[in-house]
């Protein structure tokens, strides 16, 4: 359909298609690899998940079948008698029954969501019913399933920008009218902050509010003090809160050593549990992102759309990972509140330190791991385009990074700014340092 008559179709009432473009995060990926530039655009680690994780898999799917056993040591002695048993029934009358390279129930298997729910009561003393809990394609499912089982066409959802590109997208794919609050920096006290009226107004009239914490790109950590303002604005207006969590456990300490958690709406504002669906996902967190393996918790009234959603849109997710999931949601309290709290604050620190000494503002991240950065003092870059500085990088430094205009909405913010991801294996992240060197003007 030509935009004259998409045009036409709106003016008449009538529901055009939606206007979605491809991912501007994906696209500098792809263009990463045609200037072999170091790839800090996308947020995807390139190194492995833990190996007890990637040995259930493999069990998974070479056996078909579940197991009683899950530890390392097991998983890697059974692995030579496991394929030999495989290879010897292959193509034979005796082949093994095959359960999980097949369906699962939409929702996701029994166990899983178990798992789940044990995870929360474990980590966060939070007690979810497995009635609640549906297993999705990645968080991308779930906050696009939540979004559709609380909205319809025309319905105001609220934004924080800069945002992840995906959520207008989803926005726009299910008809819903984004309407964005802006997240400012504040250099003096390195922290984003909004304006307490300016998401007030938003939420007049809203069905719903995307809550991203820790924040993807800012790094920004939703402490209880905001959680409370937003949790009384959304109670109010009767709005709903759909949270991305998916970087719960990369909370940094303050500059004075202080902690820093991530809260679970829920579990801390009770009062908003029939409000609140929490999407999550194992794809950062066990760097495991082509998994493709997340979950939602919905309230009871929301169970049965919700899920109905979720069938017609996707049917599962993948099977074999589901199975897989129960042994990386039991691994120890240690590898979410100790290894993942640090694994990537070194990382930050280095790069943010290069960055600085190019000359780019940089507010320290609280949370999750990238660093979006202000490039207008940039000697190189000044003047530039948010597109024609990121490409820039990329040709002549070799480093990738994704425009900074991609997570604005409203506010023009962006057109100085840009996202570099530090997730990368910390050879990557060496590579980067030393290119980004020639952009130094003292060196």
């Amino acid at each position: 359909m030509s935009q004259s008559n998409d045009a036409h179709n709106e003016s008449n009432g009538v529901v055009g298609p939606p206007k979605v473009q491809e991912s501007v995060i994906r696209k500098m990926t792809r263009l990463a690899s045609q200037y072999n530039a170091v790839n800090l655009s996308q947020g995807f680690p390139n190194e492995s998940p833990p190996l007890k994780v990637r040995l259930a898999l493999a069990h998974a799917v070479l056996s078909g079948r579940t197991s009683e056993f899950d530890e390392e040591n097991y998983l890697i002695e059974s692995m030579m008698d496991l394929l030999r048993d495989v290879l010897k029934s292959e193509g034979s009358s005796e082949a093994l029954t095959d359960e999980l390279n097949q369906y699962s129930p939409p929702m996701g298997r029994p166990d899983a969501r178990k798992a789940v729910s044990d995870y929360y009561h474990r980590l966060y003393g939070y007690d979810v019913e497995e009635d609640q809990i549906t297993l999705t394609l990645g968080a991308t499912e779930a906050v696009a399933t939540a979004l559709r089982s609380v909205g319809r066409p025309g319905d105001k959802v609220v934004i924080f920008e800069p945002f992840h590109e995906l959520y207008p997208s989803q926005c726009q794919i299910f008809h819903l009218d984004p309407v964005f609050v802006t997240l400012k920096p504040n250099y003096d006290y390195g922290t984003w902050n909004y304006d307490e009226e300016e998401l007030k107004n938003s939420i007049i009239g809203a069905r719903a509010l995307i809550l991203n914490t820790p924040h993807n790109p800012t790094g920004k950590i939703f402490q209880h003090g905001d959680l409370k303002k937003i949790v009384d604005i959304c109670i109010e207006n009767d709005v709903y809160i759909i949270t991305d969590e998916i970087y719960e456990w990369m909370c940094y300490p303050d500059e004075y050593g202080n902690s820093r958690r991530h809260t679970l709406i829920p579990k801390e504002f009770p009062e908003a549990k029939d409000l609140t669906l929490v999407c999550n996902s194992l794809g950062k967190s066990a760097s495991a992102t082509g998994w493709r393996l997340g979950w939602c918790l919905h309230p009871p009234h929301l169970t049965d759309s919700y899920r109905g959603i979720h069938d017609q849109l996707v049917a599962m997710s993948p099977h074999p990972m589901q199975y897989a999931s129960i042994t990386y949601l039991n691994l120890p309290d240690e590898y979410f509140k100790e290894q993942l709290a640090i694994r990537y604050k070194e990382r930050l620190r280095i790069l943010a330190l290069a960055l600085k000494e190019a000359g780019f503002k940089v507010v320290s991240p609280e949370g999750s791991y990238y660093l979006f950065v202000d490039y207008h003092e940039v000697e190189q870059l000044n003047g530039l385009s948010p597109m024609d500085a990121a490409m820039k990088l990329m040709r002549d430094i070799g480093v990738a990074c994704v425009p900074g205009d991609n997570f604005y909405g409203k506010s023009l913010d962006g057109q100085h700014m840009l996202r570099f991801a530090a997730c990368r294996s910390m050879s990557d992240i060496s590579i980067a340092l030393e290119r980004l060197k020639k952009l130094n003007p003292l060196k």
